[in-house]
């Protein structure tokens, strides 16, 4: 039995694990008496698992050679065949639902983006739990193959520090668990991180739970923390019932989508100061903090000339709402602050969406669930700039910061800023597509960079009015699912897929 379950596909894997996951909600339907729901959930899943086992032994006799560049074609493949299947109990317990939507909502969700489709209260309980489930697993899938199969390619955000020669090419003395099969290493790196996740996740539900929230919303929104998918069930933060402290604890969770060093130092003194000295989180910090300060002051300034400023409660919201949305938006999770509108009528002025839009550009951490330009890329933009202008004032200085430092600011730099360019090829491509759809200009630049960055909510909350993707046509649902799936992979691995050189190295 140990031979069957070693020797099978990658496609397979994700079979079990979906069929797996869809026991999630038929248990919960169980408890809270949705029967015809549970059933839906618990047939499906008893119909893949059926066909996995099938596949399972139809594939055993196969001789495989396993190579990074295989397991990346099916990594890719996987964000769409998977969300097919993932739909199927969707579409038969929400009624009514065109499979269009259900495709677009599974696709949404497995790649962390969290594009809300259906309106909150014509999803049941259990189907909400089900798109958080899907989430949490997209979630955990891109922590196990960024560090197994992404990492060793140096592709992902690895390239900006690796020393190969180009992106998708392996280096020749890689360490013992790049030099061991991709299967391995995605068993270890499953084995070491899976635990970690499950565990983050259950500390966070229970903390909400603790801070007010009904059970169901807190797992829910601690999935779709660790996830950074921004699934709720609540219409949002403001209507979870935690308040504050609710906000509070998600935002302490959101550190795990700045850097990888959070769950992989493990848990000791060394570990905690590696991630404050970590130049993601350095970064981060310096964005979130410059950015509230910017509104902060805006909004101060508005509240001075309409004598507001006596209300020291309006201000402290004011503060709070900019610092946690800009943190959410920049680990691209896109829950947004009870306190993000209370900021708006303390100052009588409106917030630019496009703020908002710049931080979701930004991204999150290397390896992490969160998406867009990522971090790393965008500090060794800055060093590299930074660099420039010192030279410009002492022509022949040396700079210091070690081999790593000289590596980011020269190659490093030099591929952060071609993957800087591929994304906004990828934003233009996406915008011209959308407007030969039928949509706006300003639409089609919003769902664009929504996409692309894997934060659905971005749409809803940034343009100057709400996005309604449920209304969107078929082509336009069609192209953000195209889109989605390339802002998860990230547009340099599809350059590699089809570089020659890829497939001889």
């Amino acid at each position: 039995m140990a031979g069957y379950f070693r020797n099978l596909p990658f496609f397979v894997v994700l079979l079990f694990t979906a069929a797996g996951a869809m026991l999630v909600p038929s248990v919960y339907g169980l408890a809270v008496r949705d029967h015809d729901t549970a059933r839906v959930f618990f047939y499906t899943g008893l119909l893949v698992a059926v066909v996995a086992v099938l596949l399972g032994f139809a594939t055993q006799a196969r001789r495989r050679t396993d190579t990074d560049q295989k397991y990346l074609i099916s990594l890719l493949l996987s964000y769409l065949w998977l969300p097919v299947v993932l739909g199927l109990p969707m579409f038969e317990a929400v009624g009514f639902a065109r499979a269009i939507n259900v495709y677009f909502d599974m696709v949404s969700a497995l790649t962390t983006t969290g594009a809300p489709v259906f309106e909150p209260a014509r999803l049941a309980d259990t189907v909400h739990l089900w798109r958080a489930t899907v989430g949490w697993f997209g979630g955990i899938l891109i922590w196990i193959t960024a560090m197994a199969v992404l990492a060793p390619l140096n592709l992902g955000g690895f390239e900006v520090t690796s020393e190969a020669n180009n992106p998708g090419q392996r280096m020749p003395q890689s360490g013992q668990m790049r030099a061991a099969a991709p299967a391995d290493r995605l068993r270890r790196h499953a084995a070491m991180l899976a635990p970690v996740y499950l565990g983050l996740t259950a500390t966070l539900a229970l903390a909400l739970v603790l801070a007010g929230e009904r059970p169901l919303n807190a797992v829910i929104h601690a999935m779709s923390t660790l996830s950074t998918s921004g699934i709720t069930a609540a219409g949002g933060l403001k209507d979870a019932g935690a308040g504050f402290a609710g906000e509070v604890l998600i935002a302490l969770f959101l550190v795990f989508a700045l850097t990888r060093r959070s769950f992989t130092s493990g848990v000791s003194r060394a570990a905690v100061e590696r991630v404050v000295r970590d130049r993601e989180v350095r970064l981060a910090l310096l964005t979130v903090v410059v950015l509230t300060t910017v509104l902060f002051a805006r909004h101060w300034l508005g509240a001075y000339e309409v004598d507001e400023l006596a209300d020291a409660g309006g201000a402290l919201a004011a503060l709070w709402g900019a610092a946690f949305t800009m943190l959410s938006f920049l680990t691209t999770a896109g829950f947004v602050s009870e306190s993000w509108a209370g900021a708006q009528s303390w100052s009588g002025l409106e917030t630019s969406g496009l703020i908002l839009v710049g931080v979701a550009i930004m991204g999150g951490g290397v390896a992490t669930t969160a998406g867009g330009l990522k971090l790393l890329r965008v500090y060794a933009l800055y060093k590299h700039g930074a660099r420039e202008i010192e030279r410009l004032v002492h022509p022949h200085s040396v700079a210091g910061a070690g081999r790593l430092g000289r590596r980011i600011r020269r190659e490093g730099a030099f591929v952060a800023w071609i993957f800087f360019m591929l994304f906004l090829t990828s934003v233009a491509a996406v915008m011209l597509a959308l407007t030969a759809a039928g949509l706006p200009f300003e639409q089609a630049l919003m769902l664009a960079i929504a996409a692309l960055s894997t934060c659905g909510p971005l749409a809803s909350v940034a343009g100057t009015d709400p996005v309604i993707y449920l209304a969107l046509g078929d082509g336009a649902k069609l192209i953000l699912a195209a889109a989605m799936i390339v802002g998860r992979m990230e547009t340099l691995v599809f350059i590699a897929v089809f570089n020659p050189t890829f497939w001889r190295s």
